[in-house]
C-alpha cells in the first residue's frame, strides 16, 4: 500500500493558486464542508506543494497543482457518473439518494466559467438553484451532459430550447415551496397594511409614543384590510394558495391569468378579470405569480404603474424581471404607490447600496428568501435528487416527472434505444451508457477484491472525440412550452 503523508491542506480553504484541481473523498472523509462519496471541483487549488497522493482502500484523494491533472475518476474510467450541483455546496441531501449509482460533486459556482473543465466534460447530470444562468453557449461547454434538474419551479434562467436540440433534458420542481412562497407573499401584504416593519424601525430609532397624537403620526398609511381588494396576476399554483390566505383576511380577490382554464374562479370562490389593465383598475393591492417570459419582461412599469390606483400597493414574489425597478422607484417617491414589497429582484444578489431603489421610500426587500423553509429546501432537494435518478436508472426522458422541454428533445438524441448490451453489471444495474458511447474492452473487468470493485474501468470509446449539436437558434418564449407530465398538470404561471 502506498501511503505518503500529504501536507497539511484543507479541502474547504480557498487557494490562490490558478490551476484546476480535483479531490474525491470516498468512505473516510472527515471535512467538514464534503462528505464521504462527494466530489468537490473547483477552479483554484488548496494543495501547498506541486503534487501529492494517498491512497487507500477506504480513502482515495488527489490534490495537483501547477498543471498536473489528476486520475480520471468518472466516466470512462470509472463506474459511476457524475453528477454536478452548479451553484451550491452542500451535497448531504442528494448524496443518499444518489450515493449507489452516481459520484456527487459540487461546484459552488456563479457562472460556466467558474465550473471545473471535468464537470463540464464528464457531468450526465445537473442540479442547480436560480443563482446561476444556463443559455446555450453555457449548455454547449457540456461535453456529456443530458439532465438538468431545477431546485425550484422557476426555470427562466434556463434556455431550454437549445438545451433540447442538444439532447439535454430541463426538469423542475413544480409543486416546490408553495406553501412558503404564498404565506411570505401573505406577510408581506400584511406588513404593508398595518406597517410593522416601519412602527419597529421607529423604535429602533429612538422614537418614543407617549400620545395617541403620537401614535397617528407613527403610524400613519396604516390600513383595514377587511373590504380590500386584492389583484392577483397570475393564478398557478402559489397564485392559488395567496388567494385562499387572502380570503381568511377578508380580501376580495380577483386575477388575471390568461392561461387559465375557464371556471376554476367558480371552484376558489374569486372573481376573474380579463384584461391587466382591468385588474390594475380595480386593485387596491396588486400582487405577482406569473412566470417571467420574453413577453412579459418590466409588465410592470410606467405606462401600467398609472394605470393602478392611486396609493395602491404592489408585491412581487415570482421574478424580478417582472418589474421595472426604476419607474418604481420614482412611482413611490411621487406617492403614485403607496408602498411596495419585494422578494425578487432584477439584479441579484440585490443590494440597497445600488440600484434605482436605494432611495425609494416605503419599501420592503428581502433577498429572494420567500421560498425557503428548511422542511420545503430537504423536500426539493431529495426530489430534484430523485429526479437526476430515474434519468440514470431509466430513460431519458419518458422515465421523469416533469421534464419542461420534452419537445424539444431530439428524436435522435443519444437516449433513444438504449442497448442493454451496454448495461454493465458492476454498475448497479442502474447506469446505461448511450449507446455507442463508451463499451467494455476486452479485457473485461478486473476481478474484485475483498468485495471492493476496482474503480478503474477499462472502457472503450467508439465515437469521435467531437459530438456535434444542431445549429444554433434563437431561445422561444417561455409561454409556448406545452405543459409537462408529471404528478400534477403544471401551470405556466409556476415559479419559485
Amino acid at each position: 500500500m502506498l501511503n505518503i503523508s500529504p501536507p497539511p491542506c484543507r479541502p474547504d480553504v480557498a487557494c490562490s493558486c490558478s490551476t484546476g484541481t480535483a479531490a474525491l473523498w470516498w468512505g473516510g472523509s472527515t471535512s467538514p464542508a464534503v462528505r464521504p462519496g462527494t466530489l468537490h471541483l473547483c477552479k483554484g487549488s488548496i494543495a501547498t506543494r506541486n503534487e501529492w497522493c494517498r491512497l487507500n482502500i477506504s480513502l482515495f484523494f488527489v490534490c495537483v497543482c501547477s498543471g498536473i491533472r489528476p486520475p480520471i475518476m468518472n466516466g470512462p474510467m470509472h463506474p459511476r457518473p457524475l453528477v454536478a450541483l452548479l451553484d451550491g455546496r452542500d451535497c448531504t441531501v442528494e448524496m443518499p439518494v444518489l450515493k449507489d449509482v452516481a459520484t456527487v460533486a459540487f461546484c459552488d459556482a456563479q457562472s460556466t466559467q467558474e465550473i471545473h473543465e471535468k464537470v463540464l466534460n464528464e457531468a450526465v447530470g445537473a442540479l442547480m438553484y436560480h443563482t446561476i444562468t444556463l443559455m446555450r453557449e453555457d449548455l454547449e461547454k457540456f461535453k456529456g451532459l443530458r439532465i438538468i434538474v431545477r431546485i425550484g419551479s422557476g426555470y427562466d434562467n434556463i434556455d431550454i430550447k437549445s438545451a433540447g436540440e442538444l439532447g439535454i433534458a430541463v426538469c423542475n420542481m413544480p409543486a416546490a415551496s408553495v406553501e412558503e412562497t404564498a404565506d411570505s407573499t401573505l406577510c408581506h401584504i400584511l406588513t404593508l397594511y398595518r406597517r410593522t416593519t416601519w412602527l419597529h424601525q421607529a423604535l429602533r430609532e429612538g422614537t418614543r409614543v407617549q400620545s395617541v397624537e403620537q401614535i397617528r403620526e407613527v403610524a400613519s398609511g396604516a390600513a383595514r384590510i377587511r373590504g380590500e381588494t386584492l389583484g392577483l396576476i397570475g393564478l398557478g399554483r402559489v397564485g392559488q394558495a395567496v388567494a385562499l390566505r387572502a380570503k381568511a383576511f377578508g380580501f376580495n380577490v380577483i386575477f388575471y391569468d390568461p392561461y387559465l382554464a375557464d371556471g376554476v374562479e367558480r371552484s376558489l370562490g374569486l372573481q376573474r378579470v380579463t384584461t391587466l389593465q382591468d385588474l390594475l383598475f380595480h386593485s387596491d393591492c396588486v400582487s405577482l405569480h406569473c412566470s417571467l417570459n420574453e413577453h412579459n419582461h418590466h409588465l410592470i412599469n410606467d405606462f401600467t404603474i398609472k394605470q393602478m390606483r392611486q396609493g395602491a400597493f404592489l408585491v412581487n414574489t415570482a421574478r424580478g424581471g417582472l418589474v421595472d425597478e426604476k419607474a418604481l422607484a420614482q412611482a413611490l417617491k411621487e406617492g403614485r404607490i403607496r408602498g411596495a414589497a419585494l422578494d425578487v429582484h432584477e439584479t441579484e444578489p440585490f443590494s440597497f447600496s445600488q440600484g434605482p431603489l436605494k432611495d425609494a421610500p416605503n419599501l420592503i426587500c428581502t433577498p429572494h428568501a420567500a421560498w425557503y423553509s428548511e422542511q420545503a429546501s430537504l423536500e426539493m432537494r431529495e426530489e430534484a435528487a430523485r429526479e437526476i435518478r430515474r434519468a440514470i436508472t431509466g430513460r431519458v426522458p419518458d422515465s421523469l416527472k416533469n421534464c419542461v422541454n420534452k419537445e424539444f428533445l431530439s428524436q435522435n438524441n443519444h437516449w433513444a434505444g438504449v442497448d442493454p448490451a451496454g448495461v454493465h453489471p458492476e454498475l448497479n444495474g442502474a447506469y446505461r451508457y448511450p449507446p455507442g458511447v463508451v463499451s467494455l474492452s476486452a479485457g473485461g473487468l478486473p476481478p474484485p477484491v475483498d468485495g471492493i470493485v476496482p474503480s478503474a474501468v477499462p472502457i472503450t470509446h467508439t465515437l469521435p472525440p467531437t459530438a456535434t449539436h444542431p445549429p444554433h437558434a434563437p431561445s422561444p418564449g417561455h409561454n409556448a412550452v406545452k405543459p409537462p407530465e408529471g404528478d400534477r398538470e403544471q401551470h405556466p404561471n409556476d415559479q419559485l
